[in-house]
């Protein structure tokens, strides 16, 4: 498949050949929606906590006479029924995070991928190397583009610290490593701008 490269100026440099394993297989959504469950499962912390019969402020002493009183029979002054007692299976500190094999992994990136092509949402860039550190300067650049949120997909090599340091003061544009590429950010994303260093590195990660 041929597409073409541009430059940060929106002008055609060159055509290049991408893989159609990658960037050109079957959308499947059940896929993408099940690494995007894996992915916010295994972000939440967790620590979610409640105090147990054992933990809460109190005596472990009848409140008062088993008879005589007129009030139902109490052990205790700690159970859940008790003002200041404690929670009735409540939560506990756990991990939410599952497990998802590699080749659901990889699927589900070239499929968001594959996605994101057939929309026209991904632009080739030929470099993402900039003169100068000015953020004027490179949304005058990046107003070639009609985005409302955009992400930038670099190699493994460093990014360039002029890109890096103009694009942090632009809101709704975010930065990635090829080896950080997920479902998540390139669904979340409106367009993805992918440096021609990182395709082929993107394509061997994912054939």
């Amino acid at each position: 498949m041929k597409k073409q490269v541009v430059n940060l100026e929106n002008k055609k440099v060159k055509d290049l050949d991408i893989n159609t394993n990658v960037f050109g297989i079957k959308l499947l959504p059940d896929i993408i929606h099940q690494y995007i469950r894996y992915q916010n499962a295994k972000s939440r912390q967790g620590t979610h906590k409640t105090k147990s019969r054992s933990e809460v402020n109190g005596r472990a002493k009848k409140p008062f006479s088993q008879k005589g009183t007129g009030n139902a029979r109490q052990g205790s002054s700690k159970p859940p029924h008790f003002r200041g007692g404690a929670i009735s299976m409540g939560p506990i500190p756990r991990d939410h995070s599952f497990s998802l094999n590699k080749k659901e992994k990889k699927l589900a990136i070239k499929s968001a991928l594959s996605s994101k092509l057939l929309e026209d949402n991904i632009i080739f860039l030929d470099t993402l190397e900039i003169k100068n550190h000015k953020t004027k300067e490179l949304v005058s650049k990046l107003n070639n583009f009609n985005f409302n949120t955009a992400l930038f997909v670099y190699g493994d090599e460093k990014i360039d610290d002029n890109f890096k340091k103009a694009s942090s003061n632009i809101p709704h544009v975010s930065i990635l490593s090829c080896n950080g590429i997920n479902v998540k950010d390139l669904i979340s994303n409106h367009k993805i701008f992918i440096d021609e260093k990182s395709i082929d590195q993107i394509t061997k990660r994912l054939s």
